[in-house]
C-alpha cells in the first residue's frame, strides 16, 4: 500500500490459477498452457510409454496411467483400453483385500498398520483409498494419504486417493481398471478402503479376493448397529481398537459376532466367516489378521474356489459395463431427452403411472435407435418394462 493511501481502498491482489488437468491430462476445453520448464518435463505419453512405466513399475506413470483410467474423456478411454489389454498379461498375481467399515473404526489406521507390517516382510503394497465425493460441487478432500503418512512415505507402498464420484459404495467406476494396473505393476496386495458401511458397499465384494469388515465396541448394540447385508459378505470382521480399557469390551464384542455368525452363511464357500480383535495404534492383532487372510488365500486356491471368485467378477463386471452403456445410451438419445421433462411431470403430477411411462420412453427409444415400429418390441414383466 503507497504511503498516504486510505486502508478502505487498499486491494487483495490474487493470483491467476493454473489452467490444466490433473497428472498430466489436458483439461476439458483447456487453452494450451505456456511452456514452462514442469510443462516441458512432461511429455505426453503414447500407449506404450504407459505399458514400459507400469510394467517397470515407475511409479510416475503408474500415477498417470491411473489418471488416464479415470478419465472420463472419449478420447483417453480408447487410449486407456489399449494399455489395459497391453498389461492384461502381467495381471492377477495379487492378493486383493477390500476394506470397509463404521464411521470410526480406524479404517484408515488399520490400513496404515496392516501395509506397514507387510512392506516389513517385503511385500510390495497398494493402497485404493476412495474418498466420497461432495453431492454439492463434485469434490472431494482425498485425504487419506494424509491420514496415512508413515506408508505414504515407504518406497514398498504406493497409495492412490480417489473420488468415489457418486459411484455405488464409493468404489469409483475405474476401481476395477487400477486393481489391474497395481497387479501388472508388481505390487503383491491390493487394499481397497472403501466410505463407509451398509448395503451400497457390497459393490467392493465383487472386485476383491477377500472381503474384512472392521467395527469397533462400545458403539451401541453391536449386532444391530450394522447391517446383516454386509457382515453375510464378510470373510471375517475385525473388531479395531482392542487396545487400553477397550481390550475387555472388543472381546466381548467379538465373542458376540462370533455366535452370531454360526447362524449366518459363510460369504466364501469353504472358508467360515471369522471374528477377530486387534489395534491398529499398538501393532496386536495385525499379524494375525494377515494370518488369517494367507489361510484364506491358500484354502480357496486349493479348492479352485479363487479362481472361481475372479472368473465370475470378471463375467458381472462384463454386464455392469453393458448396463452403464446402456443407460448412458438412452440418456443421451434426442429423443429422449425431448420427451423426459413430460414424462416426470406426468409422473409427478399423478396423471401418468410411472410403469406406463418408462414403457412409453422405451418404444421411443427402441424406436430411434433401431427405426422399427413399437409394435416389434415387447416389455418384459409385470411392469411391462423390459429390453
Amino acid at each position: 500500500m503507497s504511503r498516504g493511501q486510505p486502508k478502505s481502498k487498499t486491494a487483495l491482489h490474487v493470483m491467476p490459477g493454473v489452467v490444466g488437468g490433473h497428472d498430466g491430462l489436458p483439461g476439458k476445453n483447456a487453452p494450451a498452457p505456456a511452456q514452462t520448464l514442469d510443462t516441458a518435463r512432461r511429455k505426453t505419453l503414447d500407449v506404450q510409454d504407459y505399458v514400459d512405466g507400469v510394467l517397470s513399475g515407475d511409479r510416475t506413470r503408474l500415477a498417470r496411467a491411473i489418471t488416464l483410467i479415470e478419465s472420463n474423456s472419449t478420447g483417453h478411454f480408447a487410449v486407456a483400453q489399449d494399455v489395459l489389454r497391453a498389461i492384461l498379461p502381467r495381471t492377477g498375481g495379487s492378493i486383493r483385500v477390500g476394506i470397509t467399515g463404521v464411521p470410526g473404526a480406524g479404517k484408515s489406521t488399520f490400513i496404515e498398520a496392516l501395509g506397514s507390517y507387510l512392506t516389513g516382510q517385503g511385500k510390495r503394497v497398494a493402497v485404493m483409498a476412495v474418498d466420497p465425493s461432495s453431492t454439492v460441487t463434485g469434490g472431494s478432500i482425498l485425504g487419506d494419504k494424509t491420514r496415512m503418512e508413515r506408508l505414504a512415505t515407504d518406497k514398498m507402498a504406493f497409495i492412490r486417493p480417489s473420488p468415489s464420484g457418486g459411484a455405488l459404495g464409493g468404489v469409483t467406476r475405474k476401481t476395477r481398471e487400477t486393481l489391474l494396473l497395481f497387479e501388472a505393476a508388481g505390487f503383491d496386495v491390493a487394499l481397497v478402503e472403501t466410505v463407509g458401511v451398509g448395503q451400497s458397499e457390497t459393490a467392493v465384494r465383487s472386485m476383491v479376493d477377500f472381503f474384512l469388515l472392521v467395527l469397533v465396541s462400545g458403539a451401541g448394540d453391536e449386532l444391530q448397529g450394522i447391517k446383516k447385508g454386509v457382515v453375510e459378505l464378510a470373510d471375517a470382521i475385525l473388531i479395531n481398537k482392542a487396545d487400553g480399557a477397550n481390550v475387555i469390551p472388543a472381546q466381548a464384542a467379538r465373542l458376540e459376532y462370533e455366535r452370531a455368525l454360526h447362524y449366518l452363511q459363510p460369504a466364501t464357500k469353504g472358508w467360515q466367516t471369522i471374528a477377530m480383535t486387534a489395534s491398529a495404534l499398538t501393532g496386536d492383532g495385525i499379524a494375525e489378521v494377515w494370518g488369517k487372510i494367507q489361510d484364506f488365500v491358500k484354502l480357496t486356491r486349493g479348492s479352485g474356489a479363487f479362481q472361481r471368485r475372479r472368473q465370475t467378477q470378471e463375467r458381472d463386471w462384463l454386464r455392469a459395463l453393458i448396463e452403464s452403456h446402456l443407460v448412458e445410451k438412452f440418456y443421451a438419445n434426442n429423443e429422449i431427452q425431448r420427451l423426459l421433462p413430460a414424462m416426470d411431470a406426468a409422473v409427478m403430477s399423478g396423471e401418468m403411472p410411472a410403469a406406463a411411462a418408462a414403457q412409453k420412453l422405451l418404444e421411443a427409444f427402441h424406436v430411434t435407435e433401431n427405426s422399427h415400429s413399437p409394435r416389434e418390441w415387447h416389455g418384459t414383466g409385470s411392469s411391462g418394462v423390459g429390453p
